[in-house]
């Protein structure tokens, strides 16, 4: 009776040691995914798309030249342009808090300092020379232009490899962390599935013992101590395979895709001001034309499309997905966010981006049929202007597109990763603590009446 009660007790502390192995493991295995790595890899990205958008900021002002007509249109930019740069030093200020503890990150951060204040710097002396030169639109002087020249330059050598270093860093971090804990839980499932029959099992053969041995048919304390560890076996198999969907639910469901739309917001925008620099700097026009095209292979991805042929591969591409959602023929940020439709209403969402984006690359080729036709002044008024039908208004369309279908992903994954925080917090642990007490006391509290009997 005392080695098949002891072998009760220590089966019930086994069982208990490793739920909370399981469970704590799930616990901080959301904690970096959800808290740490996940968020910093959003900052990143969004750090990416405020550079980004900086420099296409600082393209439009050289092609506004001294142009009245673009008064309004010059202020608005250079609003934006602030607004851009106090996004980019907030972010900053983030990601060099969360990459403490990382060599490799701290390295790229410290770049990014050191260059973004050079960069600015470049900017504004490409917009003093400009203002000093009073030049017409779309044909700013050659020193404004050759300092942007600099700063574009060093944006996209120096500044964005940079941050895209901190960026797949800590996605690496996710997708590691990910694989490892979906393993851990899995295990972990039928660790718990064993050790949980093995202590019902041991607690059921000293209860026949007992009603064998002493005539009587139920051990009360026993009986309870048995009913404690079915419920906290079916808890915990039940908190493990919540925690394995809630993580599926964050990283695959919901990540992979806010981390596409993140990436495809960012090369939005350099596209946006690859027209712009395309228009300002007619010596590297071929040199942007290309960037353009790489990018735009970059957010939808059709093979074997060049510039002049892309828009018909696409929308025959686009047409059969729209017939069948589940043909996709393209790749690419886009391609990859609508393979991993979730979410009620991201469907819709992700078909706007589609529809938003070809309108956007239509609107391209007008701009450099324009210049093309000499009519430099029309493409500059078309690319930077906001009525509707023109390109920077069907690029808002774009842009709210994409951040509508990423608010919907991001609301997924603060769901999930909540829903775990709730599951597997402080209350669930002492719960779990409290009835594995209570249940090794019920144990020696069944038993020890009737080792006194033998006393």
């Amino acid at each position: 009776m005392r080695g098949l009660t002891g072998l009760c007790l220590a089966a019930l502390i086994v069982a208990g040691t490793v739920t909370a192995t399981v469970l704590g493991g799930a616990r901080d295995g959301t904690d970096v995914i959800g808290h740490r790595a996940a968020p910093q890899v959003v900052r990143s990205a969004d750090l990416y798309f405020a550079l980004n958008d900086m420099d296409a900021q600082a393209a439009n002002l050289l092609l506004f030249g001294a142009d009245a007509d673009y008064a309004a249109l010059r202020k608005e930019t250079l609003d934006t342009y602030e607004q851009r740069r106090t996004q980019a030093d907030t972010d900053l200020q983030r990601v060099t808090e969360a990459v403490a503890g990382d060599a490799t990150g701290q390295r790229a951060v410290q770049t990014v300092i050191g260059e973004l204040g050079r960069y600015e710097a470049m900017v504004a002396r490409a917009q003093l020379l400009e203002d000093q030169a009073h030049a017409p639109a779309g044909r700013p002087s050659a020193d404004a232009l050759a300092a942007y020249q600099q700063a574009t330059d060093l944006l996209r050598q120096r500044l964005l490899p940079a941050v895209d270093d901190v960026t797949k860093a800590n996605a690496a971090v996710v997708e590691h962390n990910y694989a490892d804990q979906r393993d851990a839980l899995a295990g972990g499932w039928w660790w718990i599935l064993v050790t949980g029959l093995l202590a019902l099992a041991a607690l059921a053969l000293l209860q026949r013992l007992l009603a064998v041995r002493f005539r009587r048919l139920v051990n009360v304390p026993l009986a309870v101590t048995s009913l404690i560890a079915l419920a906290g076996l079916v808890t915990a198999l039940t908190l493990t395979s919540r925690a394995d969907h809630h993580l599926v639910v964050a990283k695959s469901n919901s990540f992979d895709s806010v981390i596409a739309l993140s990436r495809a917001r960012a090369v939005a925008y350099d596209l946006n001001a690859d027209e712009s620099r395309y228009l300002t700097d007619p010596s590297r026009a071929a040199v942007y034309e290309q960037g353009f095209l790489d990018k735009t292979q970059s957010f939808a991805r059709v093979d074997g499309a060049t510039l002049a042929s892309y828009n018909d591969k696409l929308a025959a591409l686009a047409d059969r997905h729209r017939a069948d959602h589940g043909q996709v023929g393209f790749s690419g940020y886009l391609g990859d966010e609508l393979r991993n439709i979730t979410f009620a209403g991201e469907q819709d969402a992700a078909e706007r981006v589609l529809a938003a984006f070809q309108q956007y690359q239509r609107d391209d080729r007008k701009i450099r049929g324009l210049n093309a036709q000499g009519k430099l002044k029309e493409a500059v008024t078309f690319d930077t202007g906001t009525t509707p039908g023109q390109s920077n208004a069907d690029f808002d369309v774009l842009s709210t597109a994409l951040d509508d279908t990423q608010a919907i992903n991001q609301r997924a994954f603060d769901g999930a990763v909540a829903t775990t925080d709730d599951d597997l917090g402080a209350t669930t642990a002492g719960l779990g603590a409290a009835a594995l007490a209570a249940a090794l006391a019920l144990t020696a509290m069944g038993v020890r009446p009737r080792l006194r009997e033998f006393a």
